[in-house]
């Protein structure tokens, strides 16, 4: 989970939430806001948990104040899931984020223009949803994320999937 910054058309900064699946790649939300706080990260957690039916046991964070904050603390102490803090400076400690931060920068922060953030967000979603069903990533085999989730929990070896 990390957030990327980029600005409207007119100027006026926004910034996105992004939470990927270290396992399957995928990515679970892009949310665009212009101020991000705790409640909103908690608010996207809740969302993408099913209400806290299938939940991570470890989330990958930097020491932002979204997530150090009491109240992320508080939403991941009850639902026993793990805050797992990289070191300050160090972005290398979250490979994974940086690495999808990086190719939603060049493919859609890049080459959109976003007049609202309405606007942002459907792009943003469609984005996502090319990002995890089409895309394929050699680190699965050459599959999409949704690809690889699909054949993992057909297979009579399949894991249980759990957000790192």
């Amino acid at each position: 989970m990390d957030f990327v910054c980029d600005q409207l058309y007119n100027g006026n900064r926004f910034r996105a939430l992004t939470v990927v699946d270290n396992f399957s790649r995928r990515c679970l939300a892009i949310h665009a806001g212009k101020s991000l706080k705790e409640r909103v990260v908690v608010r996207v957690m809740e969302t993408i948990t099913f209400g806290n039916e299938v939940l991570p046991k470890r989330i990958k964070v930097d020491n932002g104040s979204e997530f150090i904050s009491k109240i992320l603390n508080k939403w991941a102490y009850e639902n026993d899931v793990e805050l797992d803090f990289s070191r300050p400076g160090k972005p290398t400690d979250n490979p994974f984020i940086e690495s999808f931060n990086g190719s939603f920068r060049d493919e859609c922060l890049n080459a959109n223009w976003f007049f609202s953030l309405l606007d942002a967000q459907e792009k943003f979603d469609i984005w996502r949803e090319d990002y995890n069903n089409l895309r394929p990533h050699s680190l699965l085999g050459d599959m999409s994320p949704n690809e690889y989730i699909e054949m993992t929990e057909n297979s009579p070896d399949s894991l249980v999937m759990t957000g790192t």
